[in-house]
């Protein structure tokens, strides 16, 4: 496998090295790493009130499968009454084993594409944190050694800013935890140590952890990951977790894919949609990025979205052309994305999100770039009715 290939890879590889890595001793290192200092606006990509990574234009080009185009403005809420805290997935081209706490391109990009728009219902929290970098990752898939990263660091980064928020910042506010890949990873050990079972629980809206491997009971909604989160099946419910992976209808996990399964036995990969909580096939409402992607330049680009016009904002979205529903069968528990393509009218047909290499689709690891894109939208929506829900609690 060539290197620009693992290097694509590698963003869905941070949820394979991340819960299960950060029990693990680090590397040693002759000068421990020094604590990183929150109260520091400079270790913050969004905090609210701010300039900074979330004050971005998430501008929507809505193209009918007519072929009309409009524009949707987004502005985020300056008073939302809630919070969220977001960590990112992996992106970082630091040359290191561990990202250095400056941001680069990648990390404001990615926050553009999973975390900006929900300013419109939460006050953006972001912070940066020294994740185990996508070359570190692809010396851990090539087997070989010398290149070791301190994954522990990482999480006590998430620790520190996650204290500081609750020290600083909170205010008894209600949170919604948001997180993808090596981000959820984060988070789900967060949660464990942190929050499942303990008096902060009461304040978290709901966990949306994407991209990752959550463990759950065969048939059951708690039990595995978390013993007292279980996952969201309404909008009303309040201290729950959405998580899924996301494959194509047609082209699902394949028998080496390392998502939407969990190795212990009795247990199945939660997999709950955004837009059907509490199951079945719904619309996808999604937000995809017009070009690049905003977690891997390494995907394939993305055909012209409509016939004899050019979508110019960073977003577009195209009502109708997804759905998606959970499923769980041999191949693992994954949500299911089709497209519905209809060749006589002017709109695409077919969506970017695939992982490349050589011309050829990666099955193994499905739409993971694009898992928050597809479902922005429902996201959203889930939010803004939990945030009703807990204001009224």
């Amino acid at each position: 496998m060539s290197n620009s290939i693992i290097r694509i890879s590698i963003v869905a590889c941070g949820l394979l090295l991340g819960t299960s890595a950060l029990s693990q001793s680090s590397a040693p290192q002759s000068t421990p790493a020094a604590a990183n200092d929150y109260s520091k606006p400079e270790t913050w990509l969004c905090r609210p009130g701010r300039q900074d990574s979330c004050a971005v234009d998430l501008t929507t080009t809505v193209v009918k499968a007519d072929g009309k185009l409009s524009n949707e403005p987004f502005k985020a809420n300056a008073n939302a009454p809630i919070d969220c805290f977001y960590v990112y997935p992996t992106v970082s081209n630091d040359p290191t084993p561990n990202s250095d706490m400056n941001a680069g391109p990648e990390e404001h990009s990615v926050v553009r594409a999973q975390f900006a728009r929900f300013g419109s219902q939460c006050k953006l929290y972001a912070p940066l944190y020294r994740q185990v970098t996508l070359k570190a990752l692809r010396a851990a898939m090539a087997g070989g050694g010398g290149f070791p990263a301190d994954r522990k660091l990482g999480y006590d980064d998430v620790l520190a800013a996650w204290n500081y928020y609750l020290q600083h910042d909170n205010q008894g506010r209600g949170v919604v935890l948001i997180g993808h890949s090596q981000g959820s990873a984060m988070l789900t050990q967060l949660i464990k140590n942190e929050i499942d079972g303990k008096p902060i629980q009461s304040k978290i809206l709901s966990a949306l952890l994407l991209g990752t491997n959550v463990a759950v009971p065969k048939g059951k909604d708690v039990g595995g990951s978390f013993q007292h989160m279980p996952l969201c099946r309404s909008a009303a419910q309040l201290g729950c977790v959405i998580s899924y992976v996301s494959f194509r209808s047609d082209v699902p996990p394949p028998a080496n894919s390392r998502f939407g399964r969990v190795p212990t036995e009795g247990m199945t990969a939660a997999c709950v949609n955004p837009a059907a909580l509490k199951g079945g096939k719904a619309q996808m409402h999604a937000y995809l990025s017009s070009g690049f992607n905003g977690v891997s330049t390494e995907s394939a680009p993305p055909k012209p979205w409509v016939t004899g016009a050019k979508v110019e904002t960073p977003f577009v979205s195209l009502p109708g052309l997804l759905t998606g529903e959970c499923v769980s069968n041999d191949a693992g528990s994954y949500l299911a994305i089709t497209t519905n393509a209809n060749p006589a009218d002017p709109r695409t047909d077919e969506i970017p999100g695939d992982v490349v290499a050589n011309g050829q689709v990666m099955k193994d690891w499905g739409l993971h770039l694009i898992d928050a894109h597809v479902a922005m939208g429902n996201l959203i929506d889930v939010v803004a009715q939990q945030s009703k829900a807990y204001l009224k609690k």
